[in-house]
């Protein structure tokens, strides 16, 4: 089981699950880190539930399966997880920012469903890359934000998720409707051809592999989730 850990210099967790200090915790830190986490604003219940549609829609519901959570952030989408998780299910959390990790550290003690789970639950402060490949899982769910992120780390990242997935797993991740579009108008230009080259990338494997795309119009901002399915043989 995850031991509890203060945040350093920020209110303990039981301060920052009130929502004006949670909000105020994610936005400063957000704000810091904005290339790792894309967003100033956590995802929305809405989104996370999306994310998540295949710890429920398994291919056989009796058979315990192995979930990693890449970028786990202050665990809104970790919660939703946590409350689909079957009995036997084993979830592997992973993050790269310290204080997100005290947090979430926090919440596997003060958030029910996390709670519940706490003893099959893994959280490794990492870059989700460097977490080797000597595990394999049954389903994905990616936070990253590939908007920010070079074509050749995109690359390096999706290549890593289909190395550990099983045959027939599923990687959900999701990115926000038409940032391309704004940045083109308002970024330089540099920015601009640096995401235009990442989401090349994101589109070749939902090409390749993708089952499903998901608008969440409930999330700010509005995002759309795609469904990836590594092929059983």
């Amino acid at each position: 089981m995850l031991a509890m850990a203060a945040t350093p210099n920020h209110a303990d967790s039981a301060d920052l699950a009130k929502p004006l200090r949670y909000a105020g915790f994610f936005v400063t830190e957000a704000v810091r880190t904005f290339r790792a986490t894309g967003s100033v604003i956590p995802s929305s219940p809405a989104l996370a539930e999306r994310l998540t549609r295949y710890i429920d829609q398994r291919d056989d519901p009796s058979a315990p399966i192995s979930i990693l959570e890449a970028g786990s952030g202050t665990g809104p989408v970790s919660r939703a997880i946590a409350a689909h998780m079957h009995d036997g299910d084993t979830l592997d959390m992973v993050e790269p920012h310290g204080p997100f990790v005290e947090y979430a550290r926090g919440l596997m003690q003060t958030d029910p469903d996390l709670a519940r789970v706490a003893d099959r639950a893994t959280l490794h402060q990492a870059l989700v890359t460097d977490l080797g490949t000597d595990r394999r899982f049954d389903v994905i769910v990616s936070g990253l934000p590939f908007a920010n992120f070079t074509a050749e780390e995109v690359r390096e990242i999706m290549e890593y998720y289909f190395t550990v997935l099983r045959p027939g797993g599923r990687l959900s991740f999701f990115g926000y409707l038409y940032t391309k579009q704004v940045k083109s108008v308002i970024a330089r230009r540099e920015d601009y051809l640096r995401q235009a080259r990442s989401s090349w990338v994101v589109d070749e494997y939902v090409h390749r592999f993708g089952v499903d795309t998901e608008r969440v119009l409930a999330n700010f901002p509005p995002a759309w989730v795609h469904h990836l399915r590594k092929p059983a043989d």
